[in-house]
C-alpha cells in the first residue's frame, strides 16, 4: 500500500495491538574484553568488563519503557545491543516473538531503529539534511523516483514539526539548532517505517527549554502511530513524567522495574531511592532520604552479593554474599533487594546499619 500525496509505502506503524509485545531481551549479557595483564608463571590474563548481565526487558506497542541509572549503569549497552550495534555474549532478542537470525536482520533493521545522544555526532557534518532522510526511504524501498522521495522528505520533516519543511531540507547539520538536529535524527529513524524506536538519552545534550518539544515529539509517535519506545536516561524525573514502565539498572543488572508511577512514588530498592533523592524537588524538605557512600564499582572487579551493598545504608551480611532475587513488590513491580525477602521483613522497618557490612 502506498500513500499518492508522497509516495512513500504506507506501512502501520505497528500491526501489534497497543500493549502486545514488539521486542522482547531476555537474559541480555554483555561482556567486553580489555587488554592483556600480566600475571606471575601463568603468562597473561585478559580482563572482563561485566557491563550487562541477565537483563529481561519488553518493549509494548504503544508504550514507553524508561531504562534509568547512572553513567556505567549498563543502559546505553543493552539499547545498542537491542538496536544490533553490538552482539550480546548471552541471551535472545525476539521480534514479533521470534528470534533474531541473519536472514531476518534487514527486516529487523527496518523495524527497529535507534536515535543517538549527540545529534551533531550521528548527522554527516558534510550531507544536507535532504541526503540523511533519502537514504533510508531508499534503502527500506520506502519511496521511489525523486519527487516521491522529495515529498516523503517534506512528510517526514513535517511530521517531527519542522516547518515549513523546504525551509530545513537543504540545511546541513551545523546549519540548524540542537533540536533541531535531534529532529532530524527522529526523522531518519521513522523514515525506515519502525514499529520500534531505541531513544539513548534523546534529551541530554539539548538545552533545558527545548526537551519538554522532544520529549513530547516521542510522545505522539507512542500514542498516534503505536510504536515501541525505549527511553534509556540518567534523569528518573524525566522518566517519570514520560514512560508507562521503568527500569532501574545499577552496574549492569536490573535493580526495580515496574510501572512508572509506582516504581517513583514507592521505591522499594535503596538505589531507586537513592536516584529519586538526586532528582530536583523544591519541595523536598531537609536532607536526602537516603545517604550512600562511595562511589559505583568497577565492572572489571565486582562485589559479592548485590552489587548495591558496598554503598547501601541498609546492608546486611547476606546482601555481601548473595545475589538477591526478583521479589514482587506489587502488581507488575518487582525489586531485587534483600530487604523486600519474607525472611527479612524485619529488616525493612529495622534496617542495620551501613557498618555492619565493610565498605
Amino acid at each position: 500500500m502506498t500513500d499518492t500525496s508522497t509516495g512513500m509505502s504506507a506501512l502501520p506503524a505497528s500491526d501489534q495491538p497497543r500493549g502486545a509485545p514488539v521486542l522482547e531481551a531476555r537474559g541480555l549479557t554483555k561482556n567486553f574484553r580489555v587488554r592483556s595483564q600480566p600475571a606471575r608463571g601463568r603468562g597473561r590474563l585478559r580482563a572482563v568488563v561485566h557491563a550487562v548481565e541477565d537483563v529481561d526487558l519488553t518493549l509494548r506497542a504503544g508504550r514507553v519503557t524508561a531504562v534509568v541509572g547512572e553513567s556505567g549503569s549498563g543502559k546505553t549497552t543493552v539499547a545498542r545491543m537491542l538496536a544490533q550495534l553490538i552482539k550480546p555474549t548471552r541471551g535472545t532478542i525476539l521480534l514479533d516473538g521470534k528470534p533474531v537470525s541473519g536472514r531476518r536482520l534487514h527486516q529487523y533493521r527496518h523495524q527497529v531503529q535507534i536515535v543517538f545522544q549527540d545529534p551533531f555526532a550521528s548527522l554527516n557534518p558534510i550531507h544536507s539534511v535532504r541526503y540523511h532522510l533519502s537514504r533510508p526511504l531508499r534503502i527500506h524501498h520506502r519511496a521511489r523516483g525523486r519527487p516521491r522521495v522529495n515529498a516523503a522528505i517534506d512528510a517526514l520533516l513535517a511530521r517531527v514539526k519542522l516547518d515549513p519543511p523546504g525551509q530545513f531540507a537543504d540545511k546541513l547539520p551545523h546549519e540548524l539548532s540542537g533540536g533541531q538536529r535531534q529532529r532530524v535524527a527522529i526523522a531518519r529513524a521513522l523514515a525506515a517505517g519502525p514499529t520500534v524506536l531505541l531513544a539513548d538519552e534523546p534529551v541530554s545534550m539539548l538545552d533545558v527549554s527545548i526537551r519538554l518539544g522532544v520529549l513530547n515529539l516521542l510522545g505522539e509517535l507512542r500514542d498516534i502511530e503505536g510504536l515501541a519506545i525505549l527511553y534509556v536516561t540518567h534523569d528518573i524525573a524525566s522518566a517519570r513524567y514520560f514512560a508507562d514502565t521503568m527500569t532501574v539498572m545499577y552496574a549492569g543488572r536490573v535493580v526495580e522495574s515496574g510501572p512508572s508511577l509506582e516504581v517513583t512514588d514507592n521505591p522499594k530498592h535503596p538505589y531507586t531511592q537513592l536516584l529519586l533523592d538526586a532528582a530536583p524537588d523544591p519541595e523536598r524538605p531537609g536532607p536526602q532520604a537516603i545517604q550512600a557512600r562511595g562511589s559505583a564499582p568497577s565492572l572489571i572487579t565486582l562485589p559479592s552479593g548485590c552489587r548495591f551493598h558496598p554503598r547501601c545504608p541498609h546492608a546486611m551480611p547476606i546482601c555481601s554474599e548473595q545475589q538477591p532475587p526478583d521479589i514482587s513488590v506489587g502488581e507488575g513491580h518487582v525489586a531485587a533487594c534483600w530487604l523486600r525477602h519474607a525472611d527479612y521483613n524485619d529488616a525493612t522497618d529495622n534496617p542495620s546499619p551501613a557498618g555492619n557490612v565493610p565498605a
